[in-house]
């Protein structure tokens, strides 16, 4: 029997509420997203998203599945003490969750209890900006919004949950964060607002290292400009992240491929 044939994951919209079952579209849509745009790693990485009405449990992804096979049955409901509450039937391919991905994931919604989405790549740019002294610089309009985002510095794979605190710390109050030789994590109210910080960055990070490929001198910005477009990209400035693109994303992935909603 192929893998293809075993990968039959019954829908468990009835064993949900509808509000559960909502955050499980939008979440395995976030998913099929990020492979979309270029910013998956394969089945590594994790996006986790709060389930509304349950006090410390989250969804994160089987490990073993693929970002577009991602369905929201295929989803499974962790706490954050890594207790698996409730996971489809993976058949003879019996998915768990990788350890990595719970550690950073339950850190960051333990501490920050009105975060509902937390998104964590490894994508070339942002590796490759990670592991750059200078770090993320503010070349672009785009780039400026993160004028000051945090580092986290690397101290192996993520496997201690005595790295929860310095993690968490790097994160402040922030919705994005820089793990220096390792990727990006952003996070948001919604999930909307999680991917449109992560998609945001992922496109400062591809546009430094093409600015940086030029070996040309940059132009520089003066620094009250740079605080004054900071200040015009943050929540209390301007209407939230992703409430009107999410619907759009949703539709856009509706004419692709709308099997993430089984």
């Amino acid at each position: 029997m192929s893998d293809i044939e075993q990968l039959r994951i019954a829908s468990v919209r009835e064993q949900c509420t509808p509000a559960e079952w909502k955050a499980r579209v939008d979440l395995a849509a976030c998913y099929r997203l990020v492979e979309h745009y270029g910013m998956a790693d394969m089945m590594a990485n994790h996006i986790s998203m709060r389930v509304p009405g349950e006090d410390g449990s989250f969804l994160i992804n089987a490990y073993g599945m693929m970002y577009e096979e991602i369905t929201a049955s295929s989803l499974i409901k962790v706490d954050k003490d890594g207790n698996v509450l409730f996971k489809p039937d993976f058949g003879e391919l019996n998915y768990g969750v990788n350890k990595a991905g719970y550690v950073i994931h339950s850190a960051v919604h333990e501490a920050r209890p009105e975060v509902d989405c937390v998104i964590h790549t490894h994508s070339w740019a942002s590796m490759a900006v990670s592991s750059l002294e200078c770090g993320l610089l503010p070349l672009t309009q785009t780039a400026m919004r993160f004028l000051k985002i945090g580092y986290h510095d690397y101290q192996g794979v993520v496997l201690d949950e005595a790295e929860k605190e310095s993690l968490v710390a790097d994160l402040g109050t922030g919705e994005a964060l820089i793990l220096r030789n390792h990727g990006v994590l952003t996070v948001g109210r919604t999930v909307g607002e999680a991917f449109n910080w992560m998609h945001r960055l992922e496109l400062s990070c591809r546009a430094q290292l093409g600015a940086m490929a030029c070996n040309s001198p940059f132009v520089k910005v003066p620094q009250p400009v740079l605080e004054a477009t900071w200040n015009n990209y943050q929540p209390g400035t301007r209407r939230p992240y992703g409430l009107m693109e999410w619907p759009a994303l949703l539709r856009k992935l509706d004419r692709m491929d709308p099997s993430y909603r089984t």
